[in-house]
């Protein structure tokens, strides 16, 4: 899933933010004090950067065998 360039509830810029909200939360630090330190005081924009979750890395393999697949059932309709 992309990152949302804005909240969808305020419509207040987020995605300049979520690197630096991964790499906090990566360090370990609390989610509390990384937004609180990004300057992200809105509940609504809280909740698109602690619930965004990064899928693409997770569909890429099916979207993978489906194009294998693909160019396997067109040779053999040759």
């Amino acid at each position: 899933m992309l990152i949302p360039v804005r909240c969808f509830t305020c419509g207040s810029l987020i995605a300049d933010k979520y690197s630096r909200y991964q790499e906090g939360a990566k360090a370990g630090r609390d989610p509390a004090e990384t937004l609180a330190s990004l300057g992200v005081t809105r509940y609504c924009c809280r909740r698109m950067l602690l619930t965004s979750v990064e899928t693409i890395r997770q569909v890429i393999p099916f979207y993978e065998a489906i194009q294998r697949r693909k160019r396997e059932i067109e040779t053999e309709l040759e």
